[in-house]
């Protein structure tokens, strides 16, 4: 057995994965649990990119879909509060601001389709 810690929307979950027989789905949590290490990397080199955008980036914790935009640019925001619903593996995922701040730039469009790390939104 092996354990893994993951944060999901700075929720922190124990996990532990049994490894036996079934080989089919020990691969799953793997690929599942090193997706989120690798794409914090991504959004901190696409941050100061943006010239115009704001210094702390709101980023995709999976790939998924925009379903809907709650804030606009110029909404002051406080740490938790929902800015936009992704959908991911049939579920709505409420995105909320990781800090106090003003929304900078909405980075998506209801529709959307996105990459998990990639920059959905910036405050101040």
């Amino acid at each position: 057995m092996k354990n893994y810690t993951i944060t999901v929307n700075g929720n922190v979950y124990e996990v532990t994965v049994e490894e036996g027989a079934s080989t089919g789905a020990a691969p799953a949590p793997r690929a599942a649990a090193s997706a989120p290490k690798a794409a914090p990397a991504a959004p901190k080199a696409a941050a100061p990119a943006g010239g115009a955008a704001g210094s702390v980036a709101v980023t995709a914790p999976m790939p998924g879909k925009i379903l809907g935009i709650k804030a606009e640019p110029g909404k002051a925001v406080a740490k938790g509060e929902a800015i936009i619903v992704l959908e991911a593996m049939k579920m709505e995922n409420e995105i909320v601001a990781p800090s106090d701040g003003t929304i900078a730039t909405i980075n998506v469009s209801v529709g959307d389709s996105v990459e998990a790390g990639a920059t959905l939104a910036t405050l101040n």
